[in-house]
C-alpha cells in the first residue's frame, strides 16, 4: 500500500504526554498486546477476503480464456468452412463450365449429323417427296367412260430428290447400262480428257456408283366434301381483260334473281383461267344453279355458255408408299472439288458414255460441286 488510507486497517498511534513514546507501563504493553491482536485479525480477514477476491479473478480469467479459445477454434472451423465452401462452389462453377462446353459441342456434332441426316434422307419423309400430290385446286372435266376406273385418280408423281455437293446423277437410255454401272459400284475417271499426256502425268479420281431408290405413292385416299353455297363455273372465254374485271362481271350476273342468284360472298378464278368458283351468303342459290347445269351469262358485250357444277374441296385421308428403284438412273459419290463444274460434268459424260468403262449413251446428267446442295426432281418414265 502506498499511504495509510490505502490500507484494510487503520492503526492508532498511542501519543505520550509530550508527543514521544508512550510510557511503557503493563497497561500500556497489554493494550498494545491487544491492538496489535485487533489488527492481525483485521489483517487475516483482508487477507481471505483478498485470496478469495483473488480465486475468483482467477477462475473468471481461466472461463474467458476458454471461451477466447472456444470462440478462436469456432471461428478457425468457420473460416475452414468458408474457404471448403467456396473452393467447392469454385469447383462446381468450373466443372459447370466444362459440362456447359461439352454440351455445346455434342449439341454442335447433333446438329451436324441432322442436319446431314435432313439431306440424305429427306426422301424418306413423304410430305417432302411428295409434291406431286396437287396442292392446287383440281377440276372434274368429264364423265369417265370405263366403269373401272370410275372411283380412280391418276396422278403423275414429281418426286424430289436431295443431290448433295461432290454428287451427280447420270441417266442413261438403257437400263441395262444404268445396271451394269452399278454392279460395277468403283470406278476410275480420267480427268485430263482430249489433252496427249504421257501415263505417269495423267490425273484420276475414283468415285462410287449406287442405285437410285425413290418412295412413291401406292394408295392414295381423299375424303371429298361438297359445298352446299358454292358453284363451278367451267368454260370462261379467253377475254383479254384483267382477272379481277372479270370475276367483278361474273358477281354482277349472279348476284341477280332473275338470273337464279343471289347475293356473292367471294369469287375465285382458278389456276387454269378457265374455271372459276362463286360463293353466296345464302343456302338454296348454288343448289338451284347447278340443277339449271348449263346457261348463258353476259360478260361484257358477248354471252357465252357456261357449265354450272358442284364445288367440292378434298383433303388427303391416307397414304401408303412402296419403295421404287429408277432402273435407268445412276448416283455418283465421292466426287473430289478438283475441276470446274463444266469440265467435270463434261469429263463424267464422257468416261461413262464408252462401251470399254461398262457405259452406253447418256440421255441427262446432273452434277453438284462439292460444298454446294442441289434437289432432282423425278417424273414418270415414260419410256
Amino acid at each position: 500500500m502506498d499511504s495509510d488510507e490505502d490500507s484494510f486497517v487503520q492503526c492508532p498511534v498511542s501519543v505520550g504526554p509530550e508527543g514521544g513514546c508512550p510510557e511503557e507501563t503493563p497497561e500500556n504493553i497489554l493494550q498494545e498486546i491487544e491492538r496489535c491482536k485487533e489488527l492481525c485479525k483485521a489483517l487475516e480477514k483482508d487477507h481471505a477476503e483478498l485470496q478469495e477476491a483473488k480465486e475468483a479473478l482467477e477462475q473468471r480469467t481461466q472461463k474467458l480464456r476458454e471461451e477466447g479459445e472456444l470462440l478462436r477454434k469456432n471461428l478457425e472451423q468457420q473460416l475452414s468452412l468458408s474457404r471448403g465452401e467456396e473452393k467447392f462452389h469454385q469447383m462446381g462453377i468450373v466443372l459447370a463450365k466444362e459440362e456447359g462446353n461439352k454440351l455445346r459441342q455434342k449439341q454442335e456434332v447433333l446438329r451436324k449429323k441432322l442436319e446431314e441426316v435432313k439431306k440424305r434422307v429427306l426422301w424418306t419423309d413423304p410430305v417432302k417427296m411428295l409434291p406431286a400430290l396437287p396442292e392446287k385446286k383440281m377440276v372434274f372435266k368429264g364423265l369417265v367412260t370405263n366403269e373401272e376406273d370410275a372411283d380412280k385418280l391418276m396422278l403423275s408423281p414429281l418426286i424430289r430428290y436431295p443431290l448433295l455437293g461432290g454428287s451427280a446423277l447420270i441417266t442413261f437410255e438403257k437400263e441395262e447400262v444404268a445396271q451394269r454401272i452399278v454392279e460395277l459400284k468403283e470406278h476410275i475417271v480420267e480427268l485430263s480428257y482430249g489433252l496427249e499426256l504421257e501415263e505417269l502425268e495423267r490425273c484420276r479420281m475414283r468415285v462410287q456408283a449406287a442405285p437410285v431408290d425413290l418412295l412413291l405413292p401406292s394408295v392414295l385416299e381423299i375424303g371429298v366434301t361438297w359445298s352446299s353455297r358454292s358453284i363451278l363455273l367451267s368454260g370462261l372465254p379467253s377475254l383479254s381483260i384483267p382477272e379481277e374485271t372479270l370475276l367483278l362481271r361474273l358477281e354482277l350476273f349472279f348476284s341477280k334473281t332473275k338470273n337464279g342468284g343471289g347475293e356473292v360472298e367471294c369469287s375465285e378464278l382458278l389456276d387454269d383461267s378457265s374455271q372459276a368458283v362463286l360463293t353466296f351468303v345464302h343456302d338454296g342459290v348454288a343448289e338451284r344453279l347447278i340443277d339449271r347445269g348449263c346457261m348463258p351469262v353476259l360478260i361484257g358485250k358477248g354471252k357465252y355458255e357456261l357449265k354450272i357444277s358442284p364445288c367440292m374441296s378434298g383433303d388427303i385421308t391416307g397414304l401408303q408408299l412402296q419403295p421404287s428403284r429408277c432402273p435407268r438412273t445412276v448416283l455418283l459419290t465421292g466426287i473430289p472439288d478438283v475441276l470446274g463444274e463444266e469440265p467435270m460434268r463434261d469429263t463424267l459424260e464422257i468416261h461413262f458414255q464408252k462401251a470399254s468403262h461398262g457405259g452406253g449413251e447418256v440421255d441427262a446428267l446432273a452434277y453438284v460441286p462439292a460444298g454446294w446442295q442441289a434437289v432432282a426432281v423425278f417424273t414418270q418414265d415414260m419410256g
